[in-house]
């Protein structure tokens, strides 16, 4: 899937959580019953550099992996966080952290713990706003400033984005990420909402419901229930044969 990845992004420094309200942006509803959000197919994942970044829901379906992704704002408790990193350490798997800007900005030992731990950092703009409510420019802010962050704190590291406030990009949020040097901005197919607080059971069920092969999985910092759930989803993951891997890893040519 990503064969000119590794073409696409060099001589960029850094390049590219999640939608937290609604079902903007034209995505599949999410189920009555199971409460689990799926999002739509693979198109590509590679882009010319000068052109509009490539969408991508989830990884290939022939492959026993799966990507869990924390979003982290400026809310993300550092108790929470703290939890969270404990447990990855303890289940010896990595994550992919869709982090905000400011919320790097505010603790900078987050950045290198992270990587240090095995974990990847991502895009997901520097303040947090509803990314579709804006125009070009303010667009095109967010997505560089939280850029030129990860530049700093994760050089070279960094090469996924995906907008804040809405759960598929629109075309210009597209054309803008790949203006900042993004060849693919990143979705998931399983979204258990944990970040309205339904508790871990209900976010374990959830995860079950929707984990397959090529999966990547919406989740949050800073949330009492997502942090009681981690464990279990790993372990609903290693039962199934599916490997835990970075986004990177996940979508590997």
């Amino acid at each position: 899937m990503l064969s000119r990845r590794d073409l696409l992004l060099a001589g960029v420094a850094a390049v590219g959580v999640a939608a937290c309200g609604g079902n903007k942006g034209g995505r599949a509803a999410t189920s009555a019953t199971t409460g689990v959000t799926v999002g739509g197919p693979v198109t590509s994942v590679t882009a010319p550099p000068s052109g509009p970044a490539a969408f991508v829901a989830h990884g290939r379906r022939d492959r026993a992996e799966v990507a869990f992704t924390f979003h982290a704002n400026i809310e993300s408790d550092k108790a929470r966080t703290d939890a969270l990193l404990a447990d990855a350490a303890s289940a010896n798997v990595p994550i992919t952290v869709f982090a905000v800007g400011q919320w790097l900005d505010r603790d900078p030992s987050l950045a290198p713990r992270m990587l240090a731990a095995g974990h990847e950092l991502a895009n997901h703009t520097y303040t947090h706003p509803s990314l579709g409510a804006l125009g070009g420019p303010a667009v095109a802010t967010e997505i560089a400033r939280c850029r030129d962050v990860l530049a700093r704190q994760a050089p070279g590291l960094s090469h996924w984005f995906r907008p804040s406030g809405l759960d598929r990009p629109s075309a210009l949020i597209l054309a803008e990420a790949g203006r900042a040097g993004y060849a693919t901005v990143v979705g998931y197919d399983v979204d258990p909402h944990d970040y309205q607080d339904p508790g871990a059971t209900a976010i374990v069920d959830r995860v079950r419901t929707g984990l397959a092969p090529g999966s990547v999985v919406s989740l949050h910092f800073g949330h009492a229930g997502t942090v009681t759930a981690f464990p279990q989803l790993v372990d609903i993951a290693n039962q199934r044969g599916l490997k835990v891997v970075t986004v990177s890893q996940l979508l590997r040519a």
